[in-house]
């Protein structure tokens, strides 16, 4: 009895505990319900603010797309107003035109008319005066003829002679000028200049010690020099870098001798500059004096030949100067001594034409006045200062030897490849010469050809005749001359065609 009342405890229990698990499953039933109904309910919170806030931004770009319509439609009217206004001047400027040409065609028929008219009381008069006369108007013309050519024989015969006479006097001075600009077509060799010297090292540990501690010795070294040391990652090299050719040309040697010294410190940097400063300078003296020895010519002021020297050490658009110089010097000897002038002052004018290139560097002001200044301090001739000045058009020649010196010079330093330009300085050039000619009026194209040393110019035919052709040409290149450096010279070409067109039917 006991084990069934057990059994029965034991069910009643199990049934108990049954009946619990239930009950929570049910609480947990609804609590996932209740959860799941919060959910839904902030979705539903959720997509009605989403609802709104898309609402919202519809409402903000239809009112921005309104706003932008209406200033399009504003601006459209407006621009149709414009072209309405444009219209109707177009139209008041063609009912002019058709009265001009209305107007055109009446005087082109009134002209028409009084030459007939013209020719006609000619003709009259022609007749009136043959049968007054008795000769035909032939005849007339004969014997005035005859007379006119009896009388004026010995005029023509004297004519004949001065020109004669002229022509003997000036054939020597144009065979000379037509020489000097024959020399102008030459084209020599050239080296240029470069900007930089690089000085060679066998060990790149060297380069640490010419930066020094703390960079002591590049410091003493590019204060004293007046030069940038450049050292970086190339091998067995250091780069000097100056426009001036002479301080690099003192750095490179300062810094060799450094190096092989080994040597390397503040004190002993600033010794062997003075050393190398003095050789360059009694080195600029000899150059000088074997220069003018060279030449042949008569006894220099010191000052003078040593700048001479220094003369090698500048350069002007990459073109070394003192080879310009020389070569100008050789050159206009040869021109004078075809032309019938004094030779070896030819070559001295030629020598010290750009003698001021080598003060520029030192001194304010143009090359030009430099040279003509320190000639004149030195006692210098005439034609040497003449031939400084008219080089460069400052003045005219006023001796064969002077223009012997201009016409060297163009040969020398303004043929093409002779000197480098800066790119964008050519450019404007061109550009510059181009525009003079396209302000005038009249014109239609321009065309700068030949690398800038020929201007094309292409006219109106019906607004411009040959005759203001001619003049439109010589005021373009005096304008070209007053407004434009430029080396050489510019050939104006301007050139106008016209067509005439018809059909025939």
């Amino acid at each position: 009895m006991s084990g069934v009342a057990g059994f029965f405890i034991a069910k009643k229990m199990e049934s108990a505990n049954y009946e619990i698990h239930i009950a929570q499953a049910r609480a947990k039933a609804k609590a996932i319900e209740h959860e799941a109904e919060l959910v839904l309910s902030n979705s539903n919170i959720k997509v009605k603010e989403a609802e709104l806030e898309a609402k919202r931004k519809y409402e903000d770009r239809t009112i921005t797309l309104k706003k932008e319509h209406s200033e399009k439609i504003l601006e459209l009217e407006k621009k149709e107003r414009g072209y309405k206004d444009e219209l109707k001047r177009i139209s008041k400027e063609r009912e002019e035109i058709q009265t001009l040409q209305e107007s055109a065609t009446a005087l082109f028929e009134e002209s028409k008319n009084l030459k007939e008219t013209y020719k006609a009381k000619v003709d009259e008069a022609l007749l009136v005066l043959e049968r007054s006369s008795g000769l035909t108007q032939h005849e007339a013309r004969e014997i005035v003829l005859a007379k006119v050519e009896e009388q004026s024989r010995a005029e023509i015969a004297h004519t004949v002679r001065r020109l004669e006479e002229e022509a003997k006097q000036d054939i020597k001075r144009r065979v000379n000028y037509i020489l000097a600009q024959a020399t102008t077509r030459f084209a020599g060799e050239f080296a240029a200049e470069r900007l930089i010297n690089v000085v060679n090292i066998k060990d790149d540990e060297l380069k640490g010690r010419i930066i020094g501690k703390e960079g002591r010795n590049i410091k003493t070294l590019e204060m004293l020099l007046g030069v940038d040391i450049i050292i970086d990652d190339t091998p067995n090299a250091i780069i000097l870098s100056s426009f001036n050719l002479y301080r690099r040309a003192i750095a490179t040697k300062v810094i060799e001798l450094l190096v092989q010294d080994g040597r390397i410190q503040p004190a002993r940097i600033e010794g062997i500059y003075e050393k190398v400063k003095e050789e360059f300078d009694q080195g600029l003296i000899e150059e000088g004096e074997n220069i003018i020895i060279d030449l042949g010519l008569s006894k220099m002021h010191p000052e003078l030949v040593k700048l001479i020297g220094r003369l090698k050490f500048r350069a002007s658009y990459g073109q070394n100067a003192l080879g310009h110089s020389l070569e100008v010097a050789h050159l206009a000897g040869i021109i004078a001594a075809e032309t019938g002038g004094d030779v070896l002052l030819a070559r001295r004018a030629g020598i010290l034409h750009d003698i001021g290139k080598a003060l520029t560097h030192e001194t304010a002001g143009s090359h030009v006045d430099l040279g003509a200044e320190i000639c004149r301090r030195y006692k210098e001739h005439d034609v040497v200062i003449n031939a400084i000045f008219a080089h460069h058009g400052h003045e005219e020649p006023t001796s064969v030897e002077s223009a012997a010196v201009c016409a060297a010079d163009t040969l020398s330093a303004a043929r093409p490849g002779a000197r480098r330009e800066v790119l964008e300085s050519f450019l404007k050039r061109v550009q510059d010469i181009e525009d003079i000619a396209k302000n005038k009026q009249g014109i239609k194209q321009v065309y700068a050809i030949n690398a800038g040393r020929e201007i094309r110019v292409i006219a109106n035919a019906k607004l411009i005749n040959d005759d203001e052709a001619v003049l439109l040409a010589k005021e373009i290149a005096q304008e070209i001359e007053s407004k434009v450096q430029y080396p050489g010279e510019i050939k104006v070409n301007v050139i106008r065609e016209l067509r005439a067109v018809d059909f025939a039917r």
